[in-house]
C-alpha cells in the first residue's frame, strides 16, 4: 500500500501586496468602471500566478481595478474562492451595499476597501453614505487603503483617522519627484507614518520615480521607511500595469526594491513578515505522496 499524503511546510511567505486581476469572457467591464483599460493591460488571476511563480512569490493581495470594474467585486470574489488562500482582495465597495454584503465579502477573502481619492468614480469619502461605509468595513476588521496623487491626502486624512480603520497607503503616496520631500502631500503621509496607525506601500515607482531604474523614487521611498519603519511597509507590483508609461516587469522593480533595503532580513519583513501579519496570509502546506 502506498503510503497516506502527507504534507511539508512550504518556502518562506512571499507577497505581492498590490495587483489587479480581469476575466473578461466571464465578467466584462462594468458601468461603474474609473476607465477603460486596453486589451494588453489586463490579465487573469492565473497570468498573475504564474507571474507570481517565476519570481518565486507565494502569494498576493488583489485589488479590484477601478479601471473596468469599478465597485463590481464579482470577478474578485470569484477569484478569491477559486484560490483557496493563495490570494487576499481589497474591494470597491458602493456606498449603501447591504450589511450582509459586507460579511459575504469577509468570508470570501476581503481584508480591506480601496479609495480612489482623485478619481469622481470612485466610492468618495465625503459623499453622503461613506460614514456607514467605513462604519461597517470597521466591524469586519478591513483596513481603508488609499490611492492618490498630489496633495489630495489632505482633505482625505482627518476622515480616515475618524474612521478608526488602519490605514494602508498605495504607490508611496505617488509624490512628484520633482517637488521634493516638503510637498505638502508628502509631507503630510511622513507624519501620519510616524503616527504608527498606518502602512505604507513600497509600490508605484514607475509611476512617480522616472523610467527604469527608477531612482528619482529614492529618496522619497527612503523617507517612508524612516517614518513608517520596516515594520509597516509592504511591496506590491501594479500588475498588469494599467496606464505604465514606459515598460515594466517584476524584476526591474523589485531591482529597485533591493536598492531601497540592500538587507536580505529586511526584505523578507517587507516582502513577507510584514503582509503576513497585516493582511493575515497563512504558509501554504504542499502535498506530498
Amino acid at each position: 500500500m502506498s503510503p497516506a499524503p502527507t504534507s511539508t511546510p512550504a518556502a518562506p511567505l512571499r507577497v505581492d501586496a498590490h495587483a489587479h486581476v480581469y476575466d473578461l469572457a466571464h465578467y466584462p467591464f462594468h458601468g461603474t468602471r474609473g476607465f477603460d483599460a486596453s486589451d494588453n493591460e489586463v490579465g487573469t488571476a492565473e497570468q498573475f500566478a504564474c507571474v507570481l511563480e517565476a519570481h518565486g512569490f507565494t502569494h498576493g493581495l488583489l485589488i479590484n481595478p477601478l479601471g473596468g470594474y469599478g465597485t463590481d467585486n464579482r470577478c474578485l470574489l470569484d477569484v478569491l474562492e477559486r484560490f483557496q488562500g493563495r490570494f487576499k482582495g481589497v474591494a470597491v465597495v458602493a456606498h449603501g451595499t447591504a450589511e450582509a454584503e459586507f460579511a459575504r465579502m469577509s468570508a470570501a477573502g476581503i481584508v480591506g476597501l480601496r479609495f480612489n481619492l482623485n478619481f469622481p468614480a470612485s466610492p468618495a469619502l465625503e459623499a453622503e453614505g461613506a460614514e456607514r461605509t467605513l462604519a461597517l468595513a470597521r466591524e469586519q476588521g478591513w483596513f481603508a487603503q488609499v490611492h492618490y496623487e498630489g496633495d489630495t491626502l489632505l482633505r482625505a486624512l482627518p476622515i480616515l483617522e475618524r474612521a478608526g480603520l488602519p490605514i494602508v497607503v498605495d504607490h508611496c503616496g505617488r509624490p512628484d519627484a520633482a517637488a521634493g520631500l516638503d510637498q505638502p502631500g508628502f509631507r503630510a503621509l511622513l507624519e501620519l507614518g510616524r503616527r504608527g496607525n498606518a502602512v505604507v506601500k513600497l509600490s508605484g515607482a514607475f509611476r512617480f520615480g522616472g523610467g527604469f531604474p527608477y531612482t528619482a523614487a529614492d529618496p522619497y521611498a527612503e523617507a517612508l521607511i524612516d517614518a513608517f519603519g520596516i515594520h509597516r511597509c509592504v511591496w506590491g507590483s501594479d500588475w498588469p500595469y494599467l496606464r505604465a508609461r514606459h515598460r515594466v516587469d517584476h524584476a526591474t522593480l523589485l531591482a529597485a526594491l533591493h536598492r531601497w533595503l540592500p538587507d536580505a532580513a529586511d526584505r523578507q519583513k517587507v516582502l513577507g513578515d510584514n503582509p503576513a501579519r497585516l493582511f493575515g496570509f497563512q504558509p501554504l502546506a504542499v502535498a506530498v505522496a
